[in-house]
């Protein structure tokens, strides 16, 4: 049996780059899959891509998830067409690219960042809670009635420069799955991180190879992470394999984290 088989799960951003993967993985492993994209190009996009692969069905959703109305109504769909949510991956980001350093970026596009990266997280997962997991009967198995899965960063404890309102909300993130999973783990909710560090996206496709080794002489493991890693990660966190894990967040970074510097570096 897969393991998701029976499951109703939400991921989004789940049109692009890691979050195509994620999705892939719970469709695969027999989930009725909801995923979402901020515009309806990019989910258009998203969804061809997944179509393509011809691996089983799924429902696409325009949905930016700092406007409350399309969040709203992106559960609207979910309960007319599945009637139940038991896992949500919180996959959704803005990535602060191009803002400046703090010096110069305007305050305004912090609050981008934010909106979507923290307030949007959270009320998706205030919503999910509401409109689902606490009107579910616990799971038998783990006495738990839904899972939440947040995409956070190795960027929080490890700051990269000119990209403050990124890093600051991926802090945020991490503090906000610590206090979920203290607030709704005795309702029987269970909450979790992810924090990947390099991850392969199209964005690297137009990197000078030169650039390339450079990012991977920063990791222990010399490779970077694929989308199907970071997915693996997720769905461990969203198994019943792991009932007994809570605010806990998984690094997926090759090493990065463990050392002090990189080796051609560190003297």
């Amino acid at each position: 049996m897969r393991r998701f088989e029976g499951k109703v799960v939400l991921v989004t951003g789940g049109n692009r780059n890691t979050g195509i993967e994620i999705t892939d993985l719970f469709i695969r492993e027999g989930a009725t899959v909801f995923m979402c994209g901020s515009t309806p190009e990019s989910t258009a996009r998203g969804e061809k891509i997944l179509r393509d692969r011809n691996i089983g069905d799924f429902t696409a959703i325009t949905c930016d998830i700092g406007d409350l109305a399309q969040v709203t109504a992106m559960f609207d769909v979910i309960e007319k067409k599945a009637g139940r949510l038991d896992i949500l991956v919180n996959n959704a980001a803005h990535q602060g690219i191009g803002q400046g350093g703090p010096l110069e970026m305007d305050p305004a596009k912090m609050m981008e960042v934010l909106r979507v990266n923290l307030v949007g997280g959270f009320q998706v997962t205030q919503m999910a809670c509401n409109r689902f997991f606490m009107k579910q009967a616990p799971n038998p198995a783990t006495n738990q009635r839904g899972v939440v899965v947040t995409l956070g960063s190795n960027t929080s404890l490890r700051a990269i420069r000119n990209r403050t309102s990124y890093v600051t909300s991926k802090g945020g993130i991490d503090a906000m799955v610590r206090s979920l999973a203290l607030d709704l783990g005795p309702l029987g909710i269970r909450v979790n991180e992810v924090a990947p560090g390099y991850i392969y996206t199209e964005r690297w496709d137009v990197l000078d190879e030169k650039i390339k080794a450079r990012r991977r002489l920063n990791c222990p493991l010399r490779k970077e992470a694929t989308g199907g890693d970071i997915a693996d990660a997720v769905a461990f966190l969203a198994s019943d394999a792991a009932r007994n894990i809570g605010g806990e967040r998984l690094v997926v970074d090759a090493g990065c984290s463990a050392q002090h510097m990189p080796e051609d570096v560190d003297f």
